[in-house]
């Protein structure tokens, strides 16, 4: 009894005193912020018809849509070509932010609302990976995926650097940020242009709140605990977002497993062969034709992918197995990306995959970019990998709106 007790107790600390898995959010949160930004600028010269007023799905089926089920989307406050190719910019500029990690509690916002409204605008634009990412950009906004491999941990330890001189560290960026951002909200408010399903004008508020109230307990609080409080509240907050990817992820291995295995061509092992011979998904007819040439190879393809995907999630609690279907299952969303010509839903996928990746092989590979980036720019081969942003420092009031 004791020693369940103890172990209830390390749990929880470990919960409530610092926001687990930092190197495997930076991941998640460059790996579908990339994800997006390459998608936006690959369909550049199309968004007109993809997302725009003039597009196959019409302004009108868009606004019945939206009016039955409610969902978000900024494209349909106004009808204009000016505010769809404005909000177009500004889905790329926050992306390309998130992906540097510039204000990233922020930019995670941003970043879900460009997603929502493009998705929400033309529904039927997709290939799979897009329902991933329209479920990760929101679980992103209750991360804290800023405390490493970000502008935001550099801003940090640099504060901290100048406060340990004895200098006065201000920021204005963060506070001009929330009030630019807090009056557009105030104002499509007001304007009704959040009526729809209230879970992300919610959202939107209450992170907005959140960040004033930081900035608040930051500036005028005279002890420490209102701050340590806030650091517990938002630190159990990321782990349970982490904790609903990780699961959202195995839901999504172990429901294409499941059905997998009541079909009947992979049942008799044929079933890799026929998506290989579809017009739409050959770039490479000569490959295609040479992976389904061999029978045996097409039958341990279509084994191998369903016994993968339905054994993952019951090897979570055994390191060693649990990394070789993880390499198993990332290899097959590279061949998935080049011989069916879907790259971008391998990318959200093995960005919903990094969750899984080994803390000491994240900062291996952390070390081995530093290094590279050392050697390219002439600063030396010695460059070592910032730990975590603690708590304290991670988003001090006057580094400003970044968690």
């Amino acid at each position: 009894m004791n020693r369940f007790a103890l172990a209830v107790t390390t749990g929880i600390g470990r919960v409530t005193e610092s926001a687990l898995g930092p190197y495997q959010t930076a991941v998640i949160r460059m790996g579908f912020s990339a994800t997006w930004l390459l998608f936006l600028l690959r369909e550049f010269p199309h968004r007109q018809e993809m997302y725009g007023p003039d597009g196959p799905w019409s302004w009108d089926l868009a606004e019945q849509l939206v009016s039955t089920n409610g969902a978000f989307t900024a494209l349909m406050w106004t009808h204009g070509r000016f505010w769809f190719e404005t909000f177009y910019a500004l889905a790329l500029l926050t992306s390309a932010l998130l992906l540097l990690g510039w204000r990233t509690r922020t930019m995670s916002v941003l970043f879900m609302v460009g997603v929502l409204s493009l998705q929400n605008r033309s529904v039927f634009m997709g290939d799979g990976g897009d329902n991933v990412l329209h479920l990760m950009c929101i679980y992103l906004v209750f991360t804290r995926c800023g405390q490493v491999w970000s502008l935001d941990a550099r801003r940090a330890r640099l504060a901290a650097q100048a406060r340990a001189r004895g200098e006065r560290v201000a920021d204005r960026v963060g506070p001009a940020l929330w009030g630019v951002l807090g009056s557009v909200l105030v104002a499509v408010t007001l304007a009704g242009r959040l009526d729809g399903d209230p879970t992300v004008p919610v959202l939107l508020w209450t992170v907005w709140i959140a960040l004033a109230l930081w900035w608040a307990v930051g500036r005028f609080a005279r002890s420490n605990e209102p701050r340590i409080l806030l650091d517990v509240v938002a630190g159990i907050v990321h782990n349970g977002a982490l904790l609903v990817i990780m699961a959202e992820a195995c839901l999504i291995y172990a429901t294409a497993g499941w059905y997998k295995i009541q079909g009947t061509r992979w049942q008799d092992g044929t079933a890799v062969y026929y998506p290989l011979h579809l017009d739409s998904f050959s770039p490479w007819p000569a490959l295609a034709d040479l992976l389904s040439s061999s029978g045996t190879m097409v039958m341990l393809v279509t084994y191998g992918t369903v016994a993968v995907q339905v054994a993952f999630p019951f090897t979570l609690f055994h390191r060693r197995v649990k990394n070789v279907l993880l390499t198993a299952m990332i290899i097959e969303h590279c061949a998935i990306a080049v011989i069916l010509g879907l790259p971008f839903f391998s990318l959200a996928m093995i960005a919903a995959d990094a969750v899984f990746l080994p803390t000491s092989f994240l900062r291996r590979l952390g070390t081995w970019a530093a290094r590279a980036r050392a050697r390219w720019t002439g600063n030396g081969s010695r460059t070592t990998v910032p730990a975590p942003r603690a708590p304290e420092s991670a988003d001090d009031s006057t580094v400003g709106f970044t968690a």
